[in-house]
């Protein structure tokens, strides 16, 4: 199958390669050469278009669906149209409000990247995913709360104002005031460090004989804190909105193909890897359909693009997923925007 580029197809080609990718994108429908017809601007007979279809289809960028005698593009096609055809719109000045607002919006790291993942949802009409920028929260407090059963429930409010709680096992015969000792040793003399910061320091002050903790209590701490230390570096983190923009009218036609969709988005840890991919990249990356392995089966696309801190390091990714029918000139330019904004507006507070 050939992958010629755009500019080996004659003008009229394009023309009509065009039509049929704007109309299918528009529509969800493949697209006849009764409607190509109709347009003023090709004055082309429907035989003179057919064969031309029938061109672009030997080529592998158009595609005849059994029930139906027009044509869609194919994922080749489509890679063609957005890399040599695509004329980009940006967004207009309410999106660009809507974004920064909602980038700029206070509070604790994951409440405005879900924020700026949702507005990006809402506006690109696909599910919006953000991947939380790699970080250790410095810790303000710390507090260990008897469950009963033997355990605990430690509990980890960070400066950045985040709360996250675990489950730490307790040792048998656990004396008494021992929760109490440990997280107040915890609150006073770690407060301001990162977990790696502090777990070291407490070997540390253990070793050195300085934690003024009976070994009970010390134990606590340190279970205490290899719980966050374990799971940060394991557990996806991936906030994604929106999901519901994919059960649209013209998904209910191809429903095993939206169930599909929604089973991969279940799965976090391969999404975000599939964002992380895009770390490298100088602008924003497009995925389509089975270029990314995860979402073959769906046919679904993906945008993404890298945030940035204020020394220009790379601390995220903020994207959309959404059918391989997705608007790209106009979702394109809206997730870079978005990232941009990201690097400009909310990256201060991400590194923490």
């Amino acid at each position: 199958m050939s992958t010629a580029p755009i500019t080996e197809l004659t003008a009229r080609a394009r023309d009509i390669f065009r039509l049929v990718v704007e109309g299918y994108i528009a529509s969800g429908q493949p697209v006849g050469s009764k409607t190509l017809a109709g347009a003023a601007a090709l004055n082309l007979s429907p035989a003179s278009i057919r064969s031309v279809l029938a061109e672009l289809e030997a080529l592998g960028f158009l595609a005849a669906p059994h029930t139906s005698a027009g044509r869609m593009p194919t994922e080749s096609g489509l890679r063609l149209f957005v890399d040599g055809m695509m004329q980009a719109a940006e967004p207009t000045a309410e999106e660009r409000s809507a974004i920064e607002r909602r980038v700029g919006e206070p509070g604790p790291i994951e409440a405005a990247l879900a924020a700026t993942s949702a507005i990006l949802s809402d506006l690109s009409a696909c599910a919006g995913v953000v991947t939380v920028a790699r970080r250790e929260p410095r810790l303000r407090q710390f507090s260990l709360v008897a469950l009963g059963g033997a355990r605990a429930l430690a509990v980890l409010v960070g400066e950045d104002g985040g709360v996250e709680n675990r489950v730490v096992e307790l040792p048998a015969a656990l004396p008494p005031g021992t929760l109490e000792q440990a997280s107040n040793y915890l609150t006073s003399h770690l407060a301001g460090r990162t977990l790696a910061e502090a777990a070291s320091a407490m070997r540390g002050h253990i070793a050195s004989g300085r934690s003024a903790l009976d070994a009970a209590s010390a134990d606590l701490v340190q279970r205490g804190l290899a719980v966050w230390s374990a799971d940060a570096s394991s557990r996806p983190v991936l906030i994604v909105r929106g999901q519901a923009n994919l059960l649209d009218d013209s998904a209910l036609g191809d429903i095993e193909r939206v169930r599909l969709l929604l089973d991969d988005l279940e799965n976090k840890q391969s999404v975000a890897e599939i964002l992380e991919s895009a770390r490298g990249a100088e602008a924003t990356r497009i995925f389509i359909g089975s270029e990314n392995r995860l979402f073959a089966l769906s046919g679904s696309s993906v945008i993404a693009s890298p945030y940035r801190d204020r020394e220009g390091r790379v601390i995220g990714v903020v994207g959309v997923i959404g059918p391989t029918r997705l608007n790209y000139a106009r979702v394109v330019p809206m997730v870079d925007f978005t990232a941009q904004s990201l690097s400009k507006m909310g990256a201060g507070k991400l590194i923490g």
